[in-house]
């Protein structure tokens, strides 16, 4: 009948597909998860996974953090519903690897940190997927990691400058420059030096920064670095992803678990 048809139709229009990252869950109820997806067109959006926590759900695989994966979506009153989930890449290797997803948790914490819902930032999901992507493939994760902090304070707005003194606008010389978190960028010693606030950065760790800013990552991967300038980079990354997430306000128990993901203990 013509009401059967139209039934069909209505919810057909409902459906949507949507494929995207996961980058965190929450458990709700008995059985159900909140998801937050990372979606190249969309931006990030919450969904609702209804009875995947039951032993028997097929789509619960499909669904777990930083695995990259094609949804059909109903629209709901409140939340939309995952109806279907199919991996595109599971990024096996990255899960059975607890060094390697603890780095993948990393990464999508601070894509979600740094994003607002139903914002797209096509650049932003690009690079968070080849970044879990070279974890899984077994590629330098310390470097690996680097270079996605460095470009995802570039594609957020917070670029920090690295060739030219911000007070003076000078090119750096290659001696004991000095980072300044509030002011976004590097600073010559004339303005940098006995100043609160500023970081000294060793001739090395400045040439290492700029390098991850600005090459491709086929340059970076082949670098061989000594280990104690990389974890200084580490810690000068850290401390200035921390400063500008606690600028925008982020919750402080969010900002926390950030924090220890970012400065995790080593192996």
């Amino acid at each position: 009948s013509w009401g059967m048809m139209d039934q069909g139709q209505v919810r057909r229009q409902r459906l949507y597909r949507l494929s995207g990252i996961v980058l965190r869950r929450r458990d709700l109820g008995e059985a159900d998860r909140l998801l937050t997806v990372f979606t190249r067109d969309r931006g990030k959006v919450t969904l609702l996974a209804k009875g995947v926590r039951r032993a028997a759900s097929r789509k619960a695989g499909h669904l777990e953090p930083f695995t990259h994966t094609d949804l059909l979506v109903a629209k709901g009153a409140n939340l939309d519903l995952v109806t279907q989930a199919e991996t595109i890449d599971a990024h096996r290797h990255v899960r059975e690897d607890l060094w390697l997803s603890s780095l993948a948790y990393a990464a999508a914490e601070l894509a979600d940190a740094f994003t607002v819902d139903e914002d797209p930032n096509a650049a932003l999901f690009d690079l968070l997927l080849d970044t879990v992507g070279r974890l899984d493939s077994g590629q330098p994760s310390s470097l690996a990691m680097r270079y996605y902090e460095l470009h995802v304070l570039a594609l957020v707005g917070y670029q920090p400058q690295l060739f030219h003194c911000v007070h003076c606008n000078r090119p750096l010389e290659p001696v004991v420059n000095f980072l300044s978190l509030d002011r976004g960028g590097c600073l010559c010693p004339q303005h940098g030096a006995n100043v609160d606030g500023t970081i000294a950065l060793p001739l090395d760790v400045l040439k290492v920064l700029r390098y991850l800013q600005a090459h491709p990552w086929e340059q970076i991967a082949v670098l061989q670095l000594r280990p104690e300038v990389l974890a200084q980079v580490e810690s000068i990354l850290a401390r200035y992803i921390v400063y500008h997430l606690e600028r925008t306000l982020r919750a402080p128990v969010f900002l926390e678990k950030l924090r220890r993901a970012l400065i995790a203990p080593k192996e």
